[in-house]
């Protein structure tokens, strides 16, 4: 059988026997304080109608003081410590340093590259965007020359073509009443030509019945009228005979007549037809007909384009329009090459601020002998600034995010690497493509890992999770 009073000794008992153990936890100075509390709680806990004999509330009381003089002692001769691992709480707070340590071996392993940070001179950057279009002066609109029809095509879209290249061949009857002029004209000067050397005849004949008193003046200067007429006729003739040649072949492109193994009724042999030839090397960009396809002088059937170089069209701001002029160098960069950048030059400003955007059109000439630049990329010019300023680039390569915020690995010892949180503004490009400016965290000569920087990241987290 239990008593009130000695189930309520029990309980206070059993009350003070559970907090010290968390107390302990926390330090001896939190302890006692608990303790203290604890103290207080207990007392207005008891009943103050209960009567307890005196026996068993000395004993209650003895019981409590050695309770707590136990302890206290056991609590102060602890030292005080911090239940979160060093390492952890260091990564919870940025503004504590962070040391992680590699040895030499492991640091050649890893590839780690150290080089001191130090002060640039950065122009201010104007940049300015655009896209990639075909230059204005290296593309070619190839047509028909005459009426006719496509009978073959040689090229397709893509294809690359040398200046005078076949791309096309087109039936014509204009070829068929060249032949026939030039015939004609050649038969005409063949017979004027007859004319003359008879006219010839007659005026030496006349000059030699003069000279034996046989004729008369009056003969000999009809016959070489009619001399002079002829030679005329027969220079007339060849200008003729010279058109019909060179509409053949330098216009329509053909052979003056038609092959000696041509049978009658075939008109489709490649002599029969006329050749559409590129202007220039370039490549096709577009083709506009396909066999059978009737043209006209008219009709456009291929744009071929010089893909070596391009241009960029730029709208500039007006705020920036007086700090750049033709012939200024520019760094060009495309989504397809990122930290890749492609020199070029200003070409030409425009005359005009377009009103709705408030910006001028700038062609910018970009040398694209590798072929990596399409028309029609969107693309970013960076164009130097003449102001200069100092500050401190780092390689890209060095960055790493950590919980949000961009840090750098800093070599304080031999084997020691501190973690790091820097400031940056965005990539540069241009000149020092693939460098970021440092704002704030690092000084001039610091020595800041460059290479293999996501091994030390991996090491630090590797560290954290283990030690959580």
């Amino acid at each position: 059988m239990t008593l009130p009073f000695e189930e309520h000794a029990q309980n206070g008992a059993s009350a003070r026997l559970r907090t010290p153990v968390a107390v302990h936890l926390v330090g001896p100075r939190r302890a006692l304080c608990a303790f203290e509390e604890l103290a207080q709680n207990g007392a207005a806990r008891r009943e103050p109608k209960s009567r307890v004999p005196s026996g068993f509330g000395g004993a209650a009381s003895a019981l409590g003081a050695v309770l707590i003089l136990i302890l206290l002692l056991f609590g102060c001769s602890s030292p005080a410590r911090d239940p979160s691992p060093p390492v952890a709480k260091q990564a919870r707070e940025p503004s504590s340093a962070i040391q992680i340590t590699l040895d030499a071996a492991a640091q050649r392993q890893a590839g780690i590259v150290v080089a001191e940070a130090s002060a640039s001179q950065l122009s201010d950057l104007i940049r300015m965007t655009g896209r990639l279009a075909l230059h204005g002066t290296r593309n070619w609109r190839v047509g028909a020359i005459t009426d006719g029809r496509v009978v073959k095509l040689y090229t397709s879209v893509g294809d690359r073509v040398e200046a005078g290249q076949v791309l096309a061949r087109i039936h014509s009857h204009e070829v068929h009443e060249g032949r026939a002029e030039y015939q004609k004209a050649a038969s005409e000067l063949s017979r004027l030509r007859a004319s003359e050397t008879y006219s010839r005849g007659l005026r030496d004949r006349a000059r030699r019945l003069l000279d034996l008193k046989a004729g008369s003046v009056e003969q000999v200067e009809r016959a070489e009228s009619e001399l002079r007429n002829a030679q005329g006729a027969v220079a007339q003739a060849q200008t003729e005979l010279e058109r019909t040649r060179t509409h053949l072949l330098d216009f329509l492109g053909v052979k003056l007549e038609d092959p000696s193994d041509h049978k009658s009724g075939e008109h489709d042999g490649d002599d029969d037809l006329i050749p559409v030839r590129s202007p220039a090397a370039g490549v096709v960009q577009e083709q506009k007909v396909t066999a059978g396809s009737v043209v006209s002088p008219a009709s456009e059937m291929f744009v071929v384009a010089d893909p070596s170089v391009l241009w960029m069209i730029g709208a500039l701001g007006e705020e920036h329009l007086s700090k750049i002029r033709k012939g200024m160098a520019v760094q060009v960069g495309v989504q397809a090459y990122p930290g890749r950048s492609f020199p070029g030059r200003v070409e030409r400003l425009g005359e005009q601020l377009d009103p709705a955007t408030r910006t001028i059109q700038v062609l910018v000439e970009l040398n694209n002998r590798g072929g990596l630049l399409k028309p029609e990329m969107f693309a970013e010019a960076t164009i130097p600034g003449t102001a200069g300023r100092s500050a401190i680039l780092i390689p890209q390569t060095s960055l790493q995010e950590i919980k949000g915020q961009q840090t750098v690995f800093v070599q304080t010892g031999a084997n020691e690497f501190e973690v790091r949180a820097v400031d940056v503004r965005s990539s540069t490009e241009g000149p020092m493509g693939g460098m970021t400016e440092v704002l704030g965290g690092l000084k001039r000569g610091d020595r800041v890992v460059t290479q293999g920087a996501f091994i030390l990241k991996s090491q630090l987290l590797r560290t954290s999770l283990a030690e959580e």
